[in-house]
């Protein structure tokens, strides 16, 4: 399948100038023609057998420009999906600027949080969605969207996503909802994950970056392990609906590709003992699966079959 990209804006209410768009890039499934509009433009049309296509967001960590996950918009639009990254260069922690996935402290404190998204991000991208012109217009299902997560990414959408009840699915890397004590919070605080729909929570065996980060959360003891106590403390029990998956050898930034060196925490990762490569592609089956039986009604064996990957070291479900 033929796949091409599109690009859009958003505006982030609430934030001030010039501080308050959102650049996205869209991907969807495209059909050639050979049209001197596709010679002059480099704009192909939308391929129309699989619309209205399900959307899939996918919300970056902190300071991870979305180029690192084209490879992976690149694989679910493949699959017959439309998928949106998005730059949105916010404010971040201590007057500092960068690349967020938007980051509410005050809506996390105990006496705001579940009371509203920790995220204005993700709203604003998909009501920019709901206008979008071009090869596109009219052809996306935005009553049936996906979110995917990583790192900051992950923890947003997973305080926020039953605020967005368009959302039918959640899937997050790296991430998990343990909150820093900084926010008045007791040490080891598991915050109850605010979703009405089914998660896959996925991490790598490897990750240095939540391990170098606990002292953000309190005593080392009680930070420990904060992806598995998030599945175990934190999401609603669904009848199995709801997945752990530990990819054999990966690391934080497993889900990433090309990892930039030049920002971000990479430095605190540890080093993937798996080829980065068969990771990617373990999890771009295990994702792409979950979201065809939550987004699109495929049978539950399709999940299964992804999970026999050799490169997958745990499976959890509740």
């Amino acid at each position: 399948m033929t796949v091409r990209s599109i690009w859009w804006a958003a505006t982030i209410p609430g934030a001030e100038a010039p501080f308050d768009t959102a650049h996205l890039r869209v991907f969807y499934p495209a059909k050639p023609t050979g049209s001197d509009a596709e010679r002059l433009t480099g704009v192909f049309p939308a391929d129309p057998a699989g619309a209205p296509y399900p959307v899939v967001v996918i919300v970056s960590g902190v300071n991870v420009g979305q180029e690192a996950y084209r490879w992976l918009a690149v694989e679910l639009a493949s699959r017959g999906y439309v998928a949106v990254t998005y730059d949105w260069v916010g404010e971040l922690f201590g007057g500092l600027r960068g690349i967020t996935p938007g980051v509410e402290l005050a809506a996390a404190t105990p006496d705001a949080y579940g009371t509203r998204a920790t995220t204005p991000s993700v709203p604003a991208v998909l009501e920019a969605l709901a206008s979008i012109t071009g090869p596109l217009a009219g052809l996306l299902n935005l009553d049936d969207v996906g979110l995917v997560g990583h790192s900051a990414g992950g923890t947003v959408i997973l305080q926020s996503a039953r605020f967005f009840p368009t959302v039918k699915a959640v899937a997050a890397y790296g991430t998990h909802t343990m909150v820093a004590t900084m926010l008045g919070w007791p040490a080891g605080t598991v915050l109850p994950a605010q979703v009405d729909c089914p998660v896959l929570l996925m991490n790598g065996e490897n990750d240095g970056v939540i391990n170098g980060s606990a002292d953000r959360y309190g005593s080392p003891s009680a930070a420990r392990d904060p992806i598995s106590r998030t599945f175990d403390e934190a999401l609603p029990d669904a009848g199995g609906d709801t997945v752990q998956v530990t990819f054999a050898g990966a690391n934080h930034f497993g889900i990433v590709h090309p990892v930039d060196e030049t920002a971000a925490r990479a430095f605190l990762d540890d080093v993937a003992t798996t080829d980065p490569a068969a990771t990617r592609a373990a999890l771009a089956d295990v994702t792409a699966a979950f979201l065809d039986i939550h987004l699109r009604g495929a049978a539950g064996d399709a999940l299964d079959k992804a999970l026999q990957s050799p490169d997958i070291a745990g499976i959890r479900r509740r």
